[in-house]
């Protein structure tokens, strides 16, 4: 099997040039020639009316694909509501329910009633978009094969055949109940090698893992990740099978997860997304910002509070930003690994004690062999003295211990009280080690030089 190339970036400017130009019979042809998630590289270098004109163009099919797999941040949605209703229709119509779900999600509601009254079918994808679009349920496709417990092979086979028509892939074979309830999955080893007649619940297996339509898509992530399942079947409180989750879809979820968790990580919100939109980036970055201000103000009044050590002992300020600057670090390197473990749900209920005691260990350890160093250098220093490394040497040993600490119990209790930690810990974390430091620099000073 070859793996086809990627498109280089000079290919993907030429097709957008043929939008440009108006050569949309070429560029039709050339489309073809691509996957969907290449198409969606050309429309996503064109701007929103040369897009809607791109998509007018090409056959329904390939440009439902290719909005589907353009990226949350260029809002495909937008586009499709651009159509006229019924080229609208036509492309949700090529598309899966879920996936025709995800986009019909991404309108305003006049836009996606618009749309909906122009298809034929669109039971099952208004039953979809009622789930929220970050639960399974928003995940889930209804498309999938199931057969009913009293059957036998050659007609479980048949009901196979019957129903492959509808359903693009298939990973799982579900046996269900004549109300609808999962009882198991079916073996292909078992279906293919027993006699015609041999009823299926005989050789079904119980279904280990099954979620309800409401939890999380990233504890469905979790879960098929955990478990290396290529579906996941969806059920209601009574065990009906609603509907199934694929690989595919949460590969998506752990993508957008991800790139949602590192932005706010750096305090910007999950809705500036990857955009150039800069009214949008303020209005996400300026509020944490302020929030940022306001703890730099407690830093500063420790400061204040201890001016007189500042006065008389100008050389300690030097070595304020030094401690507080690796304090930070310290207490970073600790967050991002507790903010990681809480992300890939590793963090039990009694695992809190033990993950703290590790930081702790850790700053000690670190905070000694750095201590050591700046102790060192503080002798070293023109006007130094031993009494000064030592005051250096044990403010960094006392403040990144307070780094390791905060750096794991901040995230657990902000999670404990249902705050996502991923946005709001590195402030608390950043004011510890800011404020520790610069107290235990002027503490010391004032009792180990002063005094």
């Amino acid at each position: 099997m070859t793996t086809p190339p990627l498109p280089e970036e000079s290919s993907v400017e030429e097709l957008a040039d043929l939008v440009r130009t108006g050569q949309f019979p070429a560029f039709v042809d050339r489309a073809r020639e691509l996957e969907p998630a290449d198409l969606a590289d050309v429309l996503a270098t064109l701007d929103e009316e040369e897009r809607v004109e791109a998509v007018r163009a090409l056959p329904p099919a390939l440009s439902g694909e290719a909005l589907v797999e353009m990226a949350a941040e260029e809002h495909a949605g937008d586009t499709l509501a651009a159509l006229d209703t019924e080229r609208a229709a036509e492309i949700v119509e090529e598309l899966e329910d879920d996936d025709a779900a995800d986009l019909l999600g991404e309108l305003e509601p006049e836009a996606q009633r618009r749309i909906l009254a122009g298809l034929e079918d669109r039971a099952e994808v208004e039953r979809l978009l009622r789930y929220d679009e970050e639960s399974a349920g928003g995940l889930m496709t209804s498309h999938l094969i199931k057969v009913r417990d009293s059957a036998t092979v050659a007609q479980a086979l048949d009901e196979i055949r019957r129903q492959s028509d509808d359903v693009e892939d298939f990973y799982q074979i579900f046996v269900v109940d004549p109300n609808n309830v999962l009882v198991g999955t079916l073996p292909l080893k078992g279906l293919v090698t027993s006699a015609p007649a041999r009823p299926v619940r005989e050789f079904l297996e119980e279904t280990e893992f099954s979620v309800r339509p409401e939890l999380d898509q990233e504890a469905v992530a979790r879960l098929m990740a955990k478990y290396n399942l290529a579906s996941l079947p969806v059920v209601d409180v009574g065990g009906r099978l609603l509907g199934r989750v694929t690989f595919d879809d949460v590969t998506d979820v752990a993508e957008e997860e991800a790139t949602e968790d590192l932005l706010r990580f750096g305090g910007v919100s999950g809705e500036e997304e990857l955009s150039d939109d800069w009214r949008l980036a303020v209005k996400s970055r300026l509020p944490w910002l302020l929030i940022n201000l306001l703890t730099a103000f407690a830093a500063k009044a420790v400061i204040d509070h201890q001016q007189s050590v500042v006065v008389r002992l100008p050389l300690i300020a030097a070595w304020l930003g030094v401690v507080a600057g690796m304090g930070g670090n310290a207490g970073t390197q600790a967050l991002a690994v507790t903010v990681r473990r809480l992300a890939l749900g590793h963090v039990a209920p009694g695992d809190a004690r033990r993950i703290i005691g590790k930081e702790l260990l850790v700053g000690l350890l670190n905070g000694i062999a750095n201590g050591a160093v700046v102790a060192f250098v503080g002798l070293a220093t023109v006007g130094g003295t031993p009494m000064l490394g030592l005051v250096v040497g044990l403010a960094m040993i006392g403040n990144l211990i307070v780094a390791g600490v905060s750096g794991a119990l901040i995230p657990l209790v902000l999670h404990r009280v249902r705050v996502d930690p991923a946005i709001a810990s590195s402030i608390f974390v950043t004011t510890f080690t800011d404020v520790f430091g610069f107290g235990l620099v002027l503490l010391l000073a004032r009792v180990l030089l002063l005094s």
